[in-house]
């Protein structure tokens, strides 16, 4: 019998499986991450921002990262969410090709990932993730151009999938993403702002 913990792909990959009916509430997919509601829920949750979903999907998403950052930047054991964040829905179709399509590159990650570098993902480590986190997750509000939400979203999936393995290395890794998306979010507000002026 096999008594070794689920990876993540594996909890990922049977998600959508675990609700009875055709749509589900944030609410109940945060119940549902239980103990790794933080890491696992910052990686579930700011997967649909590098993924094409429908729309609102993505902003519905980027206020759950902020809660999720700034609960787990506190220090937070359980989570708090608004009734009507909490009561949103979102469809189990959508939510497994989630999964399908984030599945094979987490499975990439987990050949690399190890527990290690535990400053990264200790509690003051996690506290900083969370921070990070709910930064990521107010730029994911904002809509933009071109490569619109994907940079935030995929360094948000970085620090989720480090947390969640308790690897500091990928953890290392999330903050230089989140360096280079608040950047490139950086110049294209200004790009944006200086395209207005010229206009007016």
């Amino acid at each position: 019998m096999d008594h070794r913990a689920p990876r993540t792909s594996e909890l990922i990959a049977a998600l959508p499986d675990s609700f009875v009916g055709d749509t589900l509430t944030i609410g109940d997919l945060v119940k549902a991450l239980r103990n790794r509601v933080f890491g696992l829920g910052i990686l579930l949750f700011s997967l649909p921002n590098i993924f094409p979903m429908p729309p609102g999907v993505p902003a519905i998403m980027g206020a759950v990262l902020m809660l999720l950052g700034l609960q787990l930047a506190l220090g937070n054991n359980s989570i708090w969410m608004p009734k009507r964040l909490s009561r949103r829905s979102i469809s189990r179709n959508t939510l497994r090709r989630i999964a399908e399509r984030s599945v094979p590159w987490i499975q990439r990650f987990e050949k690399l990932s190890r527990p290690r570098l535990d400053v990264f993902t200790g509690p003051a480590g996690a506290r900083v993730v969370g921070g990070v986190v709910f930064v990521l997750g107010l730029v994911l509000l904002m809509p933009f151009p071109f490569l619109g939400n994907i940079p935030p979203g995929a360094a948000a999936c970085v620090l989720g999938l480090g947390l969640v393995e308790r690897d500091g290395l990928i953890v290392a890794v999330g903050y230089v993403a989140s360096a280079l998306a608040l950047g490139i979010t950086w110049l294209a507000t200004y790009l944006i702002y200086e395209g207005v002026l010229q206009i007016f």
